[in-house]
């Protein structure tokens, strides 16, 4: 690797060594050590630093021939075979990195952050590759969605799962599945079941946050929200407006006995309607908003008006009329309303004693697996992998996690400062009038 000039996740592109010590290429020796252990083959070994320092170095394309006329210009092929073919397991790599994230940010301060991340493609002969949406693009474009997990402690986020999901007519086509060798046990999955045995995977691990965010597409399954709630897990997920909801001072009562012929009730009744998230927050009337800063940016304040009220969720057992019962526990119903008038709804279920503030922080967290699926793709050529094949796509999305890890570990100043300086408060301030 060109030692004068390598990226540095949320930093930029750094051109002077001085700015992280002359060493980085001992650290990164040092830091990797364990991931080169997880290889099983000396071969693999021996590559898989090669690919760390065509992703670290200079260059705009990240793809392999580029990266491999920097790195190993006599060795193209060999460079291709490593991620392309090779069928060495990510498995235990994945283990690795996600203990290494944990040691650098894990802990009750950080959340865990479930999102998706698209690689727009030209073609349609790559693993998955449909036309779905695109959030890069804002619309609906030919592309591959990789589901997101990302540990994240103040402004600092480290992604430490991604995995492709499957669309269901590509889990359903055996010619296009044996073309891009796409694993035998490997059928469609909705997103938010990747995410979810994701979450299992990194939490027996040994991984540690206080609560997992989801924007609404995760948010608006009642499944997910279930699966985070079996695991005991606090969170806080976007929410659609339509999503039915009760107060929290809703009361089931007895069913009333039948008075003709017809069969008797099953379930109790609730002692008044559901109504939509939407209604409910409006039912609160505009005293209820309150302006709040959640954190400090480069550009000046970041605020917006915010207001939020206990809710029983409308998805407990299915009543006449596609009616739902109360769920069991009161949550946090949030609304977040911007400068441009839209507003946006989340659930919560942070204690009842949540200041709004607290509400306000916890949601506005999950903008830091944003910047980190930008910088992935801007810095370290996430989205620039040309290979079709399942086993490729995976080999190049891990070693590209790794190679950001590496750069959060040397933004956090290393092994000496890393932890400290992870565990820093991000700045945030309170408006008057905000509770």
């Amino acid at each position: 690797m060109n030692a004068g000039c390598f990226c540095l996740g949320g930093i930029g592109c750094l051109s002077d060594e001085k700015e992280v010590g002359a060493d980085w290429q001992a650290q990164l020796e040092a830091w990797a050590a364990p991931f080169l252990e997880a290889l099983a083959h000396p071969a693999q070994r021996s590559w898989a630093p090669i690919y760390l320092a065509g992703l670290l170095g200079p260059g705009e394309r990240k793809s392999v021939q580029p990266m491999a006329e920097r790195v190993a210009p006599e060795d193209h092929w060999q460079l291709h075979h490593f991620v392309c073919t090779s069928p060495w397991p990510t498995a235990p790599l994945e283990t690795v990195l996600a203990r290494k994230a944990n040691a650098l940010l894990g802990g009750r301060a950080s959340h865990l952050i479930v999102d998706d991340t698209a690689l727009v493609k030209q073609g349609k002969r790559s693993v998955g590759v449909t036309r779905q949406y695109c959030g890069e693009l804002g619309k609906a474009a030919n592309c591959q969605a990789l589901v997101s997990l990302t540990l994240a402690r103040g402004e600092v986020p480290a992604p430490v799962a991604l995995r492709l999901y499957l669309p269901e007519d590509w889990a359903a086509d055996p010619a296009r599945r044996e073309k891009c060798a796409v694993p035998e046990e490997i059928g469609f999955r909705p997103k938010w079941r990747i995410a979810l045995s994701e979450l299992d995977r990194l939490l027996a691990a040994g991984v540690k946050f206080g609560d997992v965010l989801a924007d609404t597409a995760y948010g608006e399954a009642a499944e997910f929200r279930a699966g985070l709630k079996a695991r005991r897990l606090r969170y806080g997920v976007g929410l659609l407006a339509i999503q039915k909801v009760y107060p929290a001072a809703v009361k089931l009562l007895e069913p009333e006995p039948p008075t003709g012929k017809g069969r008797p009730r099953k379930h109790p009744r609730p002692s008044c309607p559901s109504v939509s998230a939407e209604a409910m927050i409006a039912s609160l009337g505009e005293g209820a908003w309150k302006r709040l800063c959640w954190r400090k940016g480069t550009k000046g304040e970041l605020a917006a008006e915010f207001c939020a009220v206990r809710v029983r969720v409308a998805e407990g057992a299915l009543l006449a009329k596609g009616e739902r019962l109360p769920g069991e526990q009161a949550e946090w119903l949030v609304a977040e309303r911007r400068a441009g008038g839209e507003v946006r709804y989340y659930l919560s279920n942070l204690p009842e004693t949540a200041t709004l503030l607290r509400l306000a922080r916890q949601i506005k967290a999950r903008w830091s697996c944003e910047q980190a699926h930008e910088q992935m793709k801007r810095e370290l050529g996430l989205d620039h992998f040309e290979g079709r094949s399942w086993n490729g796509l995976h080999h190049h999305a891990l070693l590209t996690m790794i190679a950001f890890c590496f750069l959060q570990h040397l933004r956090l100043g290393g092994e000496k400062r890393g932890s400290s300086a992870a565990r820093r408060p991000s700045p945030a301030c309170r408006r008057s009038g905000a509770s």
